[in-house]
């Protein structure tokens, strides 16, 4: 992937999304039937040396990965609250717009004015937030998700389990299909319009999913190599992940729901299978065995890999470590990784 000649970096600050409470036997094995653990809903703003796309003048491209809970748990579908009160308690207070409105920060950020885009890992209930208090920016989805929000995909993923309305249309933009990837078969790519009101960096023209440090598809978000979109099949359609240079050989590496306990990517647990409820099992991912090799993936490049032929540090941070948020809190927005 072509990079300037000069390495460019980003900053990523950690933002709170809410809590949601997970029966610990629906997703990993070995688990206490009893045990229920409240964790976090991460999200993430990144912060690119760009102009931002948006106008206003700023020297700064902001990014938010995944919004965490809605602030308002009414404004999900009847389908979904059913599911939600199975996840209670459900913390809503700090979500990620007041995260980003932090009084520590000088100034704070104002959602509706200075996001330029927000990236969704997916779009289960946990993770979609609330989009309208990102009135400007443009989403960035996988492929496929329009049509997953609109029609769902099969009997475990209904409609009813989606708000058809989730996102703005007319600012969101699906990233290219995955060439080869038998997970897109269903729900299916939709294009941008014409009259779209989305706004891409310049690198957008020469958007591409190619190999690269042993993941199959990955794209080069701004083109410099600053940040990439790694495609990360198994838990949902459209599911990606993002890995983001923090300095000369340190990235970090912002797994969304790749798995749901830091136990499963460390080895220590599996992930759990359960009934379905039509006579089978199934696993929290639409593919279990896809995502196990997602995974394993992860785990390869995590353990000191090289990178454009150098060695390189990485860390990897999944949306629901609740260890991480009580160790990282210095981490967190103003601060940084």
């Amino acid at each position: 992937m072509a990079t300037t000649e000069l390495p460019v970096f980003v900053t990523v600050s950690a933002l709170d999304g809410g809590y949601i409470t997970l029966p610990e036997r629906l997703f990993v094995t070995d688990a206490d039937p009893e045990k229920r653990a409240t964790v976090p809903s991460l999200a993430f703003l990144l912060q690119h040396p760009s102009p931002s796309p948006s106008g206003g003048g700023t020297d700064v491209t902001r990014l938010v990965f995944d919004l965490g809970v809605k602030r308002d748990l009414t404004g999900y579908t009847p389908a979904q609250i059913s599911h939600i009160a199975q996840r209670q308690p459900v913390i809503t207070d700090p979500d990620c717009a007041a995260s980003l409105r932090s009084a520590a920060a000088e100034p704070p950020l104002d959602p509706a004015k200075d996001i330029d885009f927000v990236v969704l890992s997916h779009v289960h209930w946990d993770h979609v937030g609330t989009s309208s208090d990102f009135s400007r920016a443009t989403f960035v989805v996988g492929s496929g998700t329009l049509d997953l929000l609109k029609h769902g995909a099969g009997a475990l993923y209904p409609a009813e389990l989606f708000n058809h309305d989730e996102l703005p249309v007319s600012r969101t933009v699906e990233l290219p299909p995955v060439p080869g990837d038998i997970t897109r078969s269903t729900p299916t790519h939709t294009p941008s319009p014409p009259s779209t009101e989305a706004l891409l960096p310049a690198s957008a023209a020469k958007w591409a999913w190619r190999p690269l440090a042993g993941f199959p598809a990955v794209l080069d978000f701004f083109g410099d190599g600053s940040l990439y979109v790694i495609d990360s099949p198994g838990h949902l359609y459209g599911h990606v992940n993002l890995l983001a240079r923090l300095g000369e050989q340190r990235y970090v590496y912002l797994g969304g729901d790749c798995c749901h306990d830091p136990r499963i990517l460390t080895g220590e647990k599996g992930i759990a299978l359960y009934e379905d409820g039509r006579g089978g099992t199934r696993s929290v991912h639409v593919d279990t065995g896809v995502a196990e090799r997602t995974l394993e993936r992860i785990r390869v490049f995590a353990k000191g890999t090289l990178f454009g032929g150098e060695e390189i540090e990485v860390e990897v941070v999944v949306a629901h470590d609740a260890a991480w948020r009580e160790a990282n809190g210095r981490r967190f927005w103003p601060g940084t990784l």
